[in-house]
């Protein structure tokens, strides 16, 4: 059993004001592995009044101070590389190998991306040759509170903590209480390379106790979450009153637009996409509309990938997706797909229940509905499991109508290879993402989207803009 209830703050690890223990359940057995301690108003307290007191010098930290601090956490988190990718697959069911290959590696990947986009970075500019004693300041915002999920630990720990380092802010971090592990190790790495006291806090806790004390807390000048669209809601109102600023990267329900002229692996690659991580990715494809030409074929590969896909525990070597999270993502899940097959969707792949040879774990059959309506509940609410639902069209317009037909603005897919009709069909799509033919976004690609699914930028410049204020200057002296 790992005993972890111990809290990050002012550079020190501090006992809880308050006992509160919490364990936390290995998804691939069910059973308790570690126990960590829910923090208490006077937690969240003690690591913001940290963090204010910490900001006045770290805010005035030389650029070249900063970029050096940020590449011995790189060094040190890629040699912690493989304790990382441990503790992802025990706390939130990542097949190890994946675990290794994409969990961990996310961190790393923002890391480095960040490096190289602070590197160019003007904190001072001009405002324009016709305003020689103007300059525009890019100042850090303040005090960051900074509350993420469980689903790609790493990637959105490190999309909020090096950039707010990199700008000059300091920080609270609340990891989700369901997958905290990770971020321990992460305070480990931050604390072995040598972040001033009170810059990087975290105190781990709940939604509803260190959560809200954090949104609400007055000496917080900017929230940002990632979560669901729901949790982003209330944070959003229960930050109203202090008018801090608030990130939000919230929940998808991502159309996969597959044409008639697509490459002949579109729809697997489409279907694996989908149920990648387990299906628990905001911009994951669930939504895959398939031009009628080529409808019947996609659903029987689509099918076929979903048989075909192996599950399997989190600790286990090999090419499987691992369990959903939680008892109660589980419940959600099959919630979901006994909605589906009563509103009338045809059912090709998978279904209720565990898969064969399971009875503990919380491991779902990899499902593919067919003929599916977009006004369906299947089609209209994120589910956030390995489910997919295949939609047919018949034209271009039917298809941007279906594709924009929701709440969500995330991330798009197009399938084409018909150039112009690609392009025509990216800037008609509301998302803050698009990505075509299977191409991943670049390194340093702003991630956000639009709509329910939220505001703001992470990732490169734009990721670090996201923690600046712009401070316009008059009759600026020549040095």
């Amino acid at each position: 059993m790992i005993e972890k209830r111990q809290f990050y703050i002012n550079g020190q690890w501090v006992d809880p004001s308050a006992a509160n223990d919490f364990g936390v359940i290995d998804p691939s057995t069910e059973d308790t592995c570690a126990v960590i301690s829910l923090g208490a108003e006077a937690d969240t307290n003690a690591a913001v009044a940290a963090a204010r007191a910490a900001f006045e010098s770290w805010a005035f930290s030389d650029k070249a101070e900063r970029l050096a601090l940020i590449e011995r956490i790189l060094d040190i988190y890629n040699r912690r590389s493989d304790d990382m990718a441990e503790a992802i697959s025990l706390e939130m069911g990542a097949p190890i190998d994946f675990a290794k290959s994409s969990q961990a590696t996310t961190g790393s990947w923002h890391i480095k991306n960040f490096i190289r986009a602070m590197k160019d970075f003007e904190f001072e500019r001009l405002l324009g040759a016709h305003a020689p004693h103007d300059r525009i300041l890019m100042e850090p915002i303040g005090v960051i509170g900074m509350i993420t999920p469980w689903n790609w630990p790493m990637n959105q720990v490190t999309l909020k903590v090096i950039p707010a380092l990199a700008t000059g802010c300091t920080m609270v971090l609340k990891p989700s209480e369901i997958a905290p592990l990770s971020s321990l190790l992460f305070a480990e790495i931050l604390d072995e390379a040598g972040v001033p006291a009170g810059v990087f806090n975290l105190v781990n806790g709940d939604g509803a106790g260190v959560g809200t004390q954090l949104s609400g807390h007055p000496d917080v000048d900017m929230i940002s979450f990632t979560g669901s669209t729901r949790a982003g809601i209330a944070i959003s109102k229960n930050a109203a009153d202090t008018l801090k600023r608030v990130h939000l990267e919230l929940g998808g329900k991502g159309a996969n637009i597959i044409f008639a002229d697509a490459d002949e692996k579109a729809v697997q690659r489409g279907a694996q996409h989908c149920f990648n991580n387990t299906g628990q990715s905001c911009n994951a494809p669930t939504r895959m509309l398939v031009q009628r030409d080529i409808y019947d074929d996609a659903v029987e590969t689509a099918a076929g990938v979903a048989t075909g896909l192996a599950v399997g525990s989190g600790h286990d070597r090999g090419r499987h997706i691992g369990p959903v999270v939680s008892q109660a993502q589980f419940d959600k899940v099959q919630g979901m797909i006994e909605t589906g097959i009563a509103e009338g969707a045809r059912l090709v792949a998978g279904g209720l229940g565990r898969p064969e040879g399971f009875n503990r774990g919380y491991f779902v059959r990899p499902t593919v509905f067919a003929d599916v309506h977009n006004d369906m509940t299947i089609a209209r609410q994120e589910i956030f499991g390995p489910v997919l639902s295949i939609i047919p069209f018949e034209t271009e317009e039917e298809a941007i109508r279906i594709a924009n037909d929701t709440e969500y603005g995330l991330t798009n897919y197009v399938q084409s290879q018909d150039g112009a009709r690609t392009n025509r069909v990216v800037r008609r799509l509301r998302s803050g993402m698009v990505e075509v033919n299977g191409k991943s976004r670049a390194a340093g690609s702003p991630f956000g989207g639009t709509k329910h699914s939220g505001n703001g930028r992470e990732g490169g410049v734009w990721g670090l803009e996201d923690f600046l204020e712009v401070k316009a200057v008059s009759g600026w002296a020549a040095e």
